[in-house]
């Protein structure tokens, strides 16, 4: 079904208005095991080759690795920036906890590389249902572990999208609980920090974000993700946290159309109550993790200021 409830706003750019024209609302999910396969490859198959097609534009290279037994990409600019040259981004993909992986990202992640001029490492994290929590927190935690201990590290960032934001939250509340050190800096595109599905955005921009279906308020991955544990568990749903105390300073992006713009508001709110600083970047008529498309000009102007925000404090 073709997404036209809402006209879009004259007020973005041509490309964003013709791909909210244009978009048709997809099917919505269905977590069965015997299928999660096939709607990952999907997946892939549509994400991965324009990723490789903007990391070779943006001049990075891409290779596999591993930190303390879990797998990564390693994304590296030509172009170092020497101030950064001992700094590294960790980042983690979206995918609402089901799909996903670096390759589907990888249109930020290089953009990510290239603005900041340093290395981006990002974990293929495990995947629920096979794997619900807390196995991706897990493997999250041991690919930051294995950073710090990293002696040609001195600062580390940590950025993700959507599930991937809610991972990078969760890492960093985990780390602070471990007492291990904290990041420099936080990036969070689109962040679903609340998987309990009471966020407003997600009733009231039902045909509004052209790029998801809405008929379970994300229900079914939840608690694909969560396993039988409580939704409100702070290292699930980190929004849900009651101290903040520590938080690096966080920068975060979500556009008004984004079902997941009240997370992102509700969760600027509880980080400055707790102290912190954060920057919230609200972009007129753009939608979930616009800046995963990389013909639209607005991806492009966020993710330099993402990279902008996170350089400051490297």
């Amino acid at each position: 079904m073709v997404n036209r409830p809402h006209p879009p706003p004259k007020t973005i750019s041509a490309e964003a208005q013709a791909f909210i024209e244009d978009a048709v609302l997809p099917d919505p999910r269905f977590i069965d095991p015997a299928t999660i396969q096939s709607v990952r490859q999907a997946a892939h198959d549509y994400y991965a080759p324009l990723g490789a097609v903007v990391a070779q534009a943006c001049g990075v290279s891409v290779r596999q690795s591993e930190l303390d037994g879990v797998r990564v990409e390693i994304v590296a600019p030509d172009r170092f920036q020497p101030e950064r040259s001992h700094s590294v981004l960790l980042y983690f993909f979206g995918g609402g906890h089901v799909v996903g992986s670096p390759d589907e990202d990888l249109m930020i992640i290089a953009k990510l590389a290239a603005f900041l001029g340093m290395t981006v490492y990002a974990p293929h994290y495990r995947l629920a249902p096979e794997d619900p929590y807390p196995a991706a927190l897990n493997d999250a935690m041991t690919a930051y572990a294995a950073l710090l201990q990293k002696p040609e590290i001195d600062r580390i960032a940590v950025a993700g999208e959507s599930a991937g934001g809610n991972l990078a939250l969760a890492t960093v509340l985990r780390a602070r609980r471990e007492g291990l050190a904290m990041p420099s800096a936080m990036g969070l595109l689109s962040p679903w920090a609340d998987l309990t599905g009471e966020s407003e955005s997600l009733a009231t921009h039902r045909g509004l974000d052209p790029t998801i279906s809405l008929e379970d308020n994300g229900n079914v991955e939840a608690k694909a993700y969560a396993g039988g544990r409580d939704l409100r568990d702070p290292l699930i749903s980190p929004l849900f946290e009651t101290d903040w105390s520590g938080f690096p300073p966080t920068v975060l992006t979500s556009g008004t159309r984004d079902f997941l713009l009240s997370d992102s508001c509700r969760l600027s709110r509880a980080m400055r109550k707790g102290g912190m600083e954060v920057q919230l970047n609200v972009w007129e008529g753009m939608w979930h993790v616009f800046e995963a498309y990389p013909d639209i000009p607005e991806a492009e102007e966020s993710l330099e200021e993402v990279a902008a925000f996170i350089a400051r404090y490297l």
